[in-house]
């Protein structure tokens, strides 16, 4: 029997206190390492809009790269048991986030554009539709509050 209960932890540690601590807006950095056990550190940062780092990953960035990589494990495990090769899978993912009035934002669409090679004669039409039964088990999709579209393209080579 699986577990039906899956616990996650991280640790998010801020390393923008330039001396003087969060004294003004203006006074501290944004930067942070993200770290779990047994896991390389992602070296993370505000969206550049928010004094962030460019160089860094942001919470937005991750939060998108989750939805596309949680949709793209469950269609390559459809793609396993149902006959499709997939050799190989790009996603270019876009996601739109708006900022109301108060400062309060939310994403409000995301897109993902997986660019998807098969195996010539395994099914083009079995793995065009695998994306949309990949979108109803995604653990990620299903925790969002927001569209989240699938504009699959595939290739057979």
């Amino acid at each position: 029997m699986t577990d039906k209960r899956h616990e996650y932890k991280v640790t998010v540690t801020w390393q923008g206190n330039t001396g003087t601590g969060t004294s003004g807006y203006r006074d501290y950095g944004r930067d942070h390492v993200i770290s779990a056990e047994g896991k390389p550190d992602i070296l993370a940062s505000s969206d550049v809009a928010f004094r962030g780092d460019a160089a860094r990953w942001n919470p937005e960035d991750l939060f998108l790269a989750s939805l596309s990589a949680c949709h793209k494990l469950w269609y390559l495990h459809f793609c396993a048991v149902s006959g499709v090769i997939v050799t190989h899978y790009e996603d270019h993912a876009e996601g739109v986030m708006e900022i109301d009035a108060e400062g309060t934002g939310r994403f409000t669409d995301v897109l993902l554009k997986p660019r998807v090679t098969i195996k010539a004669g395994t099914y083009p039409d079995i793995a065009a539709e695998l994306h949309a039964e990949a979108h109803e088990k995604c653990f990620i999709a299903n925790s969002v509050n927001f569209p989240v579209r699938c504009q699959a393209e595939i290739i057979e080579a």
